[in-house]
């Protein structure tokens, strides 16, 4: 890689420059666990996902859109910070919990940071992942005038929890405790319904200035404490529309909870219209990583990961390819498809360049032109992953290829993704070329972590 592709790759580009009075309001919407296939713009046929697929219809659906990691903290790292699984400082979920040391320090730049300094009012309501109390890298000091939610992914397992975090201070709910780990005496408050009413109350009170909304729910993870005491951790008041469903509880309760996330991205997008604000106001919609097995389900019997192999925690596809739709109207085309490769670390160039701030010292690459279909749109050399979780394990995109490597020394397993992309056939042995440029990029596209190092592992078939 030649020293100007390098600078290019961290820097980005963007001939994109909108007028302050026409930069609009914005709105990241992030699901949690949400495969590929688990919406029906994206091919799902059972699990009502009304909502999101107008969303879908208004606006443009990436088809080779990626998480930034296959767990939640460093994929929520790489969306804040820009910054993909090699360099970010969070990345992985068990030093994010048990190490009081691995926050969001004050050099790190987050997304919430730059918009503040263009004007933004800004919100978090949801989970976040990258910063315990007392922290550096609590939302409160990483750019974020409001916190409502999850400091902690374990924290977020429990959909009636005892408290949810308001800024610093946390703010206890009507959910009794019993003496079984991760189940309520008594479900009074549905965490996901307090964070939408919380969500709403940020738009009302905020709709004569511009303002930044990013609303990461838990649904429809599971409840990990809950699954182990009770066999099924997808907590959900009801299992409507699916009741009569001839389906296992388990799947009925999954697929409740996937058209009940959408319920609440249908309502968001109804405040907006109530607002007047719909044609001032940008709508991202993602999630974290792909489908989990957590609650008890099995993710096969929806097709959740899609066209794809692999699910949350793996570096296949189906553990990192993600939806992703973006509705922006008058700038984006209504009924549109994109297949540029995109990450969770453009977010942060992206939208820096659509709030007029200069395009950040990170590994992403603004949209913006393949937003708006105007300028040139800069294509990333690769994306890279890691995954730390019972060894280290990595992955590049680099074209059509992905290739998979276990710990620095294992072999690299090289799959073109285009015409195989269950990755299934490893054809490393017939293209030697580039297997040498991915191993090439492997050696330098990381930084190390004392938190998150090196462990020899073996790749997961």
């Amino acid at each position: 890689m030649t020293r100007f592709a390098v600078i290019l790759f961290l820097l980005g580009a963007s001939a994109f420059a909108l007028p302050a009075a026409e930069r609009p309001n914005i709105v990241l919407i992030l699901a949690d666990d949400l495969g590929y296939g688990h919406l029906g713009c994206y091919g799902q046929t059972k699990i009502k996902t009304p909502h999101l697929d107008k969303l879908a219809a208004n606006g443009m659906q990436f088809t080779n859109a990626y998480a930034g990691a296959t767990v939640c903290a460093p994929s929520r790292c790489a969306l804040m910070t820009g910054m993909h699984g090699g360099r970010g400082r969070v990345r992985g979920n068990s030093g994010a919990i048990t190490r009081s040391g691995v926050a969001l320090l004050a050099e790190d730049l987050t997304v919430a940071e730059v918009v503040r300094k263009a004007g933004y009012t800004t919100a978090l309501v949801g989970k976040w992942g990258l910063g315990e109390a007392g922290s550096t890298g609590i939302p409160t000091k990483k750019g974020f005038d409001l916190f409502y939610g999850y400091l902690n992914q374990t924290h977020a397992h429990d959909y009636f929890p005892e408290f949810l975090w308001r800024n610093e201070t946390k703010e206890k709910l009507d959910n009794p405790r019993s003496a079984t780990v991760g189940v309520t005496a008594k479900e009074n408050v549905y965490a996901p319904d307090r964070m939408l009413a919380e969500a709403t109350a940020f738009l009302d009170a905020n709709k004569a200035k511009p303002f930044f909304l990013a609303f990461t729910t838990t649904l429809p993870h599971a409840n990990n404490e809950r699954t182990k005491a009770t066999g099924d951790g997808n907590e959900i008041p009801s299992n409507a529309p699916y009741a009569d469903e001839p389906w296992p509880a388990v799947e009925k309760n999954i697929a409740a909870m996937i058209t009940r996330m959408d319920a609440d991205v249908g309502a968001i997008v109804a405040k907006l219209a109530e607002l007047k604000l719909t044609e001032k106001t940008l709508i991202l919609f993602s999630s974290d990583n792909g489908p989990h097995k957590e609650g008890g389900n099995d993710p096969e019997f929806f097709n959740a990961s899609g066209p794809f192999s692999g699910i949350k925690r793996s570096l296949k596809d189906g553990g990192i390819r993600v939806p992703f739709i973006v509705s922006w109207p008058g700038k984006v085309r209504a009924s549109s498809k994109s297949d540029f490769a995109t990450a969770f670390w453009d977010f942060l160039p992206t939208i820096a360049a659509v709030v007029g701030q200069p395009e950040p010292m990170c590994n992403g690459v603004s949209i913006v032109p393949t937003l708006i279909g105007r300028g040139d749109q800069i294509q990333h050399e690769m994306l890279y992953w890691e995954f730390h979780e019972g060894g280290f394990v990595q992955a590049v995109r680099y074209r059509n290829y992905k290739g998979h490597r276990a710990a620095p020394s294992g072999p690299l397993q090289l799959f073109d993704v285009d015409i195989d992309p269950k990755e299934l056939n490893d054809i490393s042995a017939k293209n030697p070329s580039i297997v040498r440029i991915i191993n090439d990029l492997l050696r330098t596209v990381r930084t190390e972590s004392a938190e998150f190092p090196i462990r020899p592992a073996k790749l997961k078939k």
